[in-house]
């Protein structure tokens, strides 16, 4: 019992770290295509651009930043941890 206990709910070893580096490798490349994507949108239909348009762009931005930096946190926490 206490084998499957530990197979269960043990301690994962530190390969399991490459899940958030992978998440991070994912949200950065999401962050680089939204910001390339905004810039395109602003150069070439400016007059598309409005305010609502600045706000959801800059809160897009934001939440996948966030979540870039929350799995490199995450991922740096697992490394360190488990080094």
């Amino acid at each position: 019992m206490s084998s499957l206990q530990n197979i269960i709910f043990g301690p994962l070893s530190s390969e399991s770290c490459i899940y958030f580096f992978f998440l991070t490798a994912v949200f950065f490349f999401l962050l680089i295509v939204t910001l390339t994507t905004g810039i395109i949108m602003i150069i070439k239909k400016p007059n598309q651009f409005t305010f609502k348009v600045a706000v959801h762009g800059l809160l897009l931005f934001f939440n996948i930043f966030l979540a870039y930096f929350v799995n490199r946190l995450l991922y740096t926490m697992c490394s360190k941890s488990l080094a």
